[in-house]
This record gives C-alpha cells, structure tokens and sequence, in this order.
C-alpha cells in the first residue's frame, strides 16, 4: 500500500515540474512584432508603415530587461536610426548609431561611417 507520505511528495514533484515547465526559458532577444513590421515596411515603402516598424523597434528597446541577454537583437538600434534618419532626425539616427556600436562593438567601422555621412551632410545643410 502507498503511504499518504509518499503520495504528497510525489504531488509535490508534479506541481513543481508543472510549474518550472510553463515557465519556459527566457528568449535570447526581445522583437517583438519587428519580423512582421519589418516585412510589411520593406514590401509597402509607405510612411505609415515605417512609423510602425519605429513604435515597434520602440517598444522591443523598452521590453528588453525580458531578454536572457538584457539587450535588443543586432542591427535593431541601427534600423531605428535609420528610420530617424529618414524622418529628418538626424541627431536621433547619430544617438541610436551610437547605441548599436557600444552594444555591438562589432558593428563600430559600419557605424563610424554611417555616422560621419551623417555629420558630413549635417555640415553641407548648415
């Protein structure tokens, strides 16, 4: 005969798996709907459709204490400055440039270059 003992231990095992087995591990990245948005921006141009791949970007930057790793995806904050950059937001696009070299240290001879065109044709506006 099972003992009472042994029957609640064995509940106590189940409920604990349950519990940890829903859970589930955190993802690495947060992106939130970016795979969508991105595929709609690029497949429609539009303006609207790039503010929605900006509030998106936004929002996956302001979720990412979700992430496993505490930080966006590589390439994120050099997409969104690219959308400031096309919206006329050039110290925004510089800043979000910035974000994506200190993140990514890999990434610091694109984004040099990146952000000196941009400062050069900030000097050629002024």
């Amino acid at each position: 005969m099972i003992s009472s003992r042994y029957i609640k231990l064995l509940s106590a095992v189940a409920i604990s798996f349950f519990i940890v087995g829903c859970g589930g591990p955190k993802p690495l990245y947060v992106y939130g709907d970016y795979s969508d948005s991105y595929y709609a921006y690029k497949k429609d141009m539009s303006p609207e459709s790039m503010l929605e791949l900006q509030k998106v970007i936004e929002e996956a930057i302001e979720e990412v204490g979700d992430s496993r790793s505490g930080r966006v995806a590589p390439g994120m904050y050099a997409n969104l400055g690219y959308i400031y950059l096309k919206s006329g937001k050039a110290k925004e696009a510089v800043e979000s440039f910035n974000k994506e070299k200190s993140i990514y240290p890999e990434s610091a001879h694109f984004m040099n270059r990146i952000i000196k065109k941009v400062e050069l044709a900030q000097g050629d506006e002024k």
